[in-house]
């Protein structure tokens, strides 16, 4: 089955076609060759944001700083050089996954740095709304991140 941008998929739907895991955020399908990221508006930690035609998107992990080594967050960063499709459904209602169509990294990840007292640096490499760098701009905590652009 062929899908078009726009197109608004059941997420039974979405797997059968890319062949991939019926949840979270990154999917990865090993026989599609591609990366299925979920931006879910309606049920998420994450804030993920559009700024002009740009997904500040968050990618994976739930606690501490992102990690570009976690889990997907690898099979994203290198997606410039690793071949794997990346493609990007956004959820504005339960259970219906609006197709924006394939995508690729706007830019590799960029630092921004405000360190704290103890030097730290907070790692968000997809970084949704942007709220973990205002927070650490509040803090004077260092703060990396990149973001995503559609094709």
């Amino acid at each position: 089955m062929k899908i078009h941008q726009g197109q608004i998929l059941l997420n039974k739907e979405l797997c059968e076609i890319f062949e991939c895991s019926p949840q979270g955020g990154m999917r990865r399908s090993h026989e599609t060759n591609s990366l299925i990221l979920v931006s879910n508006h309606v049920k998420s930690i994450y804030d993920d944001k559009w700024k002009g035609d740009i997904l500040h998107y968050t990618g994976m992990g739930t606690k501490g700083d992102q990690s570009l080594s976690f889990m997907q967050n690898p099979t994203l960063n290198e997606s410039g050089t690793n071949n794997v499709e990346i493609h990007l459904f956004e959820v504005f209602e339960k259970k219906k996954y609006f197709y924006q169509g394939q995508v690729k990294l706007k830019s590799k990840p960029y630092q921004e740095r405000q360190t704290d007292e103890k030097g730290e640096l907070i790692l968000d490499p997809f970084m949704g709304s942007g709220t973990t760098g205002r927070v650490c701009d509040k803090l004077r905590r260092g703060f990396v991140g990149y973001d995503l652009n559609t094709f």
